[in-house]
This record gives C-alpha cells, sequence and structure tokens, in this order.
C-alpha cells in the first residue's frame, strides 16, 4: 500500500489588522487602546511623576503598562477587572472584581491605603450585544460606576477618564455631570475605529 500524505493543519499566528494594533505588538503594549491613553494624557496632562492612579477595567492592561511608565517608581497603580491582569510592574496591583460594586472597590482601594487618588481611569466597556440602545445603556451603567468610585476616591482637583458610548440616554447622561464635576469635556480620539459611538468623558473633582 503506497503511503499517503497527510496535511497537518497549523493555525496561523495572530497577525493584528490595523496599523495601532501592528504598533502595539512591535512597542510591547497588550493592546492598540494604549494610544488613547497616550493621546488623552498629551491633551490633558493626565499623568505626573508619584501619582496614585486607579484603572477600572483594566484588562488586558495596557492603560497600566504606560501610566505605570509615567508615574514611575514611586507612583502607584491599582487595576480592576473581571479578567485576571498578569503582572505589569512592581508598583501596579490589580484585582479580580466587578467595578460595578463600587462600596466593594472602595473597600479594596482603602484597605491598601488609598484615599486619595490623583486620577481614575476607565475604558470600559459592555459586551455588546448588538442592540445598540442596549449596549448604550449598559455603557452609561458602567460610566456612572466608574465616576461613583471617582467621585468617593478621588482627591480634590483629581481627575477622572471615562469611556461611554453616544446614543438615547448621553445627552442626560453628561447634563448630569455638570451637577456633580468641574469643567465635564467630550473628547474623540484618533484611535477609535471607524463607525465606532465611543467617546471619552473628561472631567475634574471639586475643590470643595
Amino acid at each position: 500500500m503506497e503511503g499517503r500524505c497527510y496535511h497537518i493543519h497549523v493555525p496561523k499566528p495572530y497577525t493584528p489588522n490595523d496599523k495601532w494594533s501592528q504598533r502595539a505588538a512591535k512597542e510591547g503594549y497588550r493592546a492598540r487602546s494604549v494610544y488613547k491613553l497616550m493621546e488623552l494624557n498629551e491633551r490633558f496632562g493626565l499623568l505626573k511623576t508619584g501619582m496614585t492612579v486607579v484603572d477600572l477595567g483594566a484588562a488586558p492592561g495596557s492603560w497600566l503598562q504606560f501610566a505605570a511608565s509615567e508615574v514611575g517608581p514611586t507612583g502607584a497603580l491599582y487595576g480592576f477587572d473581571l479578567t485576571p491582569i498578569e503582572a505589569i510592574a512592581d508598583n501596579v496591583k490589580t484585582f479580580v472584581m466587578d467595578i460595578t460594586d463600587t462600596y466593594g472597590v472602595g473597600e479594596t482601594l482603602r484597605k491598601e491605603g488609598v484615599r486619595d487618588a490623583d486620577l481614575v481611569l476607565s475604558d470600559i466597556a459592555p459586551n455588546t450585544s448588538g442592540v445598540k440602545d442596549l449596549d448604550q445603556w449598559r455603557s452609561v451603567e458602567l460610566a456612572t460606576a466608574s465616576l461613583a468610585i471617582a467621585k468617593d476616591m478621588l482627591k480634590p482637583n483629581g481627575k477622572c477618564v471615562v469611556k461611554i458610548f453616544r446614543g438615547a440616554d448621553f445627552d442626560e447622561f453628561f447634563g448630569g455631570l455638570k451637577l456633580d464635576w468641574q469643567e465635564p469635556k467630550i473628547v474623540e480620539v484618533e484611535v477609535t475605529r471607524d463607525r465606532s459611538r465611543e467617546v471619552y468623558v473628561v472631567v475634574r473633582k471639586s475643590m470643595v
């Protein structure tokens, strides 16, 4: 019997599908979203040496990677996500938690000695269902939870950056920010994918 030739299927390695993903892979960042934070940082001067930073919805950790390099060894970073995050740097601690448990997140930070963070970041997005109104409502829910944590944990004049999807509830959400926060701004970043409805809201906690 003549021998047969068997073709073994070997999966192709993952190839990043756009220039930002390719750049992130080349520069050692875990996700293309790092360039969103870089742009926001350049525009608003968010990160400075020695800061205490809280990152909500932090997996896989690209924002923590960049923020850790900016605040340096005298800074401290705390990341929260439902997905475990691989170790990043000595000044970064991560926790597997649901950020909508705002009390639990606050208690965890207080146990770590954090009572006056300089900056709260939230790049979290819901698992999309394809139903735009539902996805946008979930995005508002996550943004609201992030802002509640920020209001509790930020020092006076501290800043918060939150991602949210535009939609039917956005105007009401943004209008409500003016009651509790200083200088709310809506920001679109270059790295956002085409047809995405995401924007970032940047706010500052009152000095009072």
